[in-house]
């Protein structure tokens, strides 16, 4: 079983193809890995083992036949719960949708379906994506497997601690402002945030449209390449598909050596080392950048304009596209209806009132006020300004550079309970991982080091929109030379 858990998810799939696993045998292994770690770990809000069962028989008897024919045929992945699954239990983490089932897939599950995969389950996050730590959701709260006293990130804490505790392979987050790479790198793994608009968000229950981006966990650079690669591409439900996609960037990813370095000209963002990082998560990346430099790329430091605005410029646009996309949760349609004797308009607002969870209310008011009269000019249209100018200045660095190398996180994951008494300093641990969604562009984090206390420090490549190929295949160079990470669930003998 050690040796399936330890297993790349590109080779898992080869020796399911070439008759050396049988799908289900895979499927129970990790269904077992699920029974053994969710006690401690609550990486998920559902798990449906029979449905899974069934999945993974009628996977092999495809993948027998022929009909099945993609890298992945008959690996197990988990998905977000903000990412619909037909006649699965969708909640977002919420009281509000908490027995939602919805009639149709999204488009990333039916092409993972269509590549013969296997859903065992939707993973746990923030309430409606919106945290940096796991711990709004409204069920359970998920903790790091590297250490269980400290929180896996967020919003996408759940996938990336089901994928470092070993109870999946790969599984599907939503970045929102680097709610797929923060977490990645408290847990361990590695997270893609794609370039937007390259993987479709139709069935993906929007948190702020203009950002929102579904992406790849997995353990490895490749991993998530794989992965990508079988969910990219244009498609017609989704207005904002770009009509392009990961083509056959795995292979490049799966090919690559440390000589493919050599010229690539590499830029770290003073500004992301100055005030307010750890002392060892700087240490750390520094270190990365040198092991880079020796093996034949030119790292330069820079100054990146208009950083200082990122955090303010995403949180106005993130909280008022939050509360226009929420307005339709009144208890009427669908979702949480409140059980109070009263007239439609005092329903309304009682079902909001006890459906939502105090984050996602802050939210929801904070983008009501700088769209309201009087403010939209003050706050909103400023903050549009902001973004159009830090697009500006990635631009012009992408002109000089390849990639842009930053921390993912200031720090490493905080103690379980500590941030949310503070929202503002919770929201200031998105510092490095907003510009990247405000202005499209394509992000992997992978760890880089562990700290003194054990946790891992993660560490962002960027790239120019639509060079997700570019920003993959750099990342796993660096894999290359840092060599194996360790693993959560070898650490912590789960």
């Amino acid at each position: 079983m050690e040796d399936l858990l330890r297993m790349p998810a590109r080779e898992l799939g080869r020796k399911i193809r070439e008759g050396e696993l049988k799908a289900p045998d895979v499927a129970g292994c990790y269904l077992e890995r699920i029974r053994k770690a969710e006690p401690h770990i609550h990486a998920f809000i559902s798990v449906d083992e029979g449905k899974a069962a069934a999945r993974a028989k009628e996977v092999e008897e495809g993948i027998r036949e022929g009909r099945y024919r993609g890298p992945l045929a008959g690996v197990p992945v988990a998905v977000k719960d903000n990412i619909c699954t037909k006649g699965i239990r969708t909640t977002c983490g919420s009281r509000m949708l908490e027995n939602f089932v919805p009639s149709y897939d999204a488009e990333v599950v039916s092409r993972m379906e269509r590549q013969g995969m296997i859903l065992l389950g939707k993973t746990n996050m923030d309430e409606f994506a919106m945290g940096s730590t796991t711990e709004t959701s409204v069920f359970e709260t998920t903790v790091n497997p590297w250490n269980k006293r400290h929180v896996p990130g967020g919003s996408s804490g759940g996938s990336c601690a089901a994928v470092a505790s070993g109870e999946v392979p790969l599984a599907l987050g939503s970045d929102t402002g680097g709610s797929i790479r923060q977490p990645a790198a408290y847990c361990g793994v590695c997270g893609l945030k794609p370039t937007y608009g390259t993987v479709s968000r139709y069935g993906l229950i929007a948190y702020a449209s203009s950002l929102d981006q579904i992406g790849p966990v997995g353990r490895t650079v490749d991993d998530c390449a794989v992965l990508y690669e079988a969910i990219a591409g244009t498609d017609e439900k989704d207005s904002t598909s770009t009509g392009t996609g990961g083509g056959r960037c795995s292979e490049d990813v799966f090919l690559t050596e440390p000589g493919c370095l050599k010229g690539m000209r590499i830029g770290i963002p003073r500004e992301y080392l100055s005030d307010g990082i750890d002392e060892e998560v700087k240490n750390a990346i520094t270190d990365a950048v040198r092991l880079m430099e020796a093996n034949g790329a030119d790292a330069e430091y820079f100054s990146l304009e208009m950083a200082e605005y990122a955090i303010p410029a995403y949180y106005i646009i993130a909280c008022a596209e939050a509360s226009s996309n929420l307005e339709r949760f009144d208890g009427v349609k669908y979702g949480y209806r409140s059980r109070a004797d009263a007239e439609l308009h005092e329903m309304y607002k009682k079902s909001r009132q006890e459906g939502f969870g105090e984050e996602v209310k802050r939210r929801i008011l904070l983008g009501s006020f700088v769209l309201s009269s009087g403010y939209y000019d003050a706050y909103y249209l400023k903050a549009l300004k902001a973004k159009a100018l830090m697009k500006e200045a990635f631009d012009r660095a992408f002109e000089k550079y390849d990639c842009i190398v930053a921390p993912a996180s200031p720090t490493t994951a905080p103690e379980v309970g500590t941030s949310l008494s503070d929202p503002l300093k919770m929201y200031l641990s998105d510092i490095y991982t907003v510009s990247v969604n405000l202005c499209g562009l394509p992000a992997v984090s992978l760890p880089c080091a562990v700290d003194s206390r054990g946790l891992p420090v993660g560490m962002q490549f960027i790239g120019a929109r639509f060079q997700d190929r570019k920003v993959l295949r750099t990342a796993a160079v660096y894999e290359q030379l840092r060599g194996t990470f360790p693993a959560a669930w070898e650490k912590e003998g789960m």
